[in-house]
């Protein structure tokens, strides 16, 4: 059974900042804006747009903690990604598979042994 596919999860990991985001968080637990713009090449403000994203798609749940925010991986929402992205990842291997049979077909229906 294919697992359905969202969107929202889709885009937020589309982005290669976001997904480094996520790397870090995994790694380390939690963050800040402040202190994950210092682990990336990007300022503060972006690290900041990018965890809204983040948490627009529930991969990241934000604590407030004092005057900043501290941000986590939401895991089970993380493991649906995973998910989807394994059951995507299958269904293309099945399609590739499919397709390089198609063409082994057409290049042995165009050999010399087989007459055509």
């Amino acid at each position: 059974m294919t697992t359905p596919v969202d969107d929202e999860l889709w885009a937020a990991l589309g982005d290669p900042t976001r997904r480094r985001l996520l790397d870090v968080l995994l790694a380390e637990g939690w963050g800040t804006a402040t202190g994950l713009s210092g682990r990336l090449p990007v300022t503060r403000q972006a690290v900041a747009k990018h965890l809204g994203v983040l948490e627009r798609a529930e991969l990241v749940v934000p604590r407030k903690d004092g005057r900043e925010v501290r941000y986590a991986v939401n895991e089970p929402r993380f493991a649906r990604a995973v998910e989807q992205l394994t059951s995507v990842g299958a269904a293309w291997d099945a399609r590739l598979r499919r397709i390089k049979t198609i063409a082994e077909s057409i290049e042995a229906a165009r050999s010399p042994e087989s007459g055509g």
